[in-house]
């Protein structure tokens, strides 16, 4: 399938139409691959204007809901939180190939697709 880039009003109504469902979301960052699994409950977004660093990014992608997380070395955890987030910066991607999702940010790239 073709993939396209979207704007981040598009990629969050795309994403939007995912809530209560099973949702995987695969992380690489630096060479570190993390695998999580979440009970899509809702999808929100929070502005950081206190951040202390660029580690941080400006806005917050929040996927809430209920997961586990399977790292490279051991088996599927209960996330500590119904709340997984991604770092989005003013130049982060967003794709979809009507199948998954690809965020690439500075920090990592994600993809999302439905479990």
């Amino acid at each position: 399938m073709k993939s396209e880039f979207l704007s981040i009003e598009a990629f969050n109504e795309k994403l939007q139409q995912w809530r209560g469902k099973q949702i995987k979301v695969s992380k690489l960052e630096l060479h570190d691959l993390d695998e999580v699994t979440i009970s899509l409950d809702s999808v929100t977004y929070e502005k950081n204007d206190m951040r202390l660093d660029d580690y941080e990014g400006l806005y917050t992608l929040q996927l809430n809901g209920d997961g586990t997380i399977q790292t490279g070395t051991s088996n599927a955890q209960p996330l500590p939180s119904a709340l997984y987030e991604i770092p989005l910066e003013a130049d982060a991607l967003q794709e979809f190939n009507g199948e998954q999702f690809i965020v690439s940010t500075t920090r990592g790239v994600y993809k999302i697709e439905l479990a």
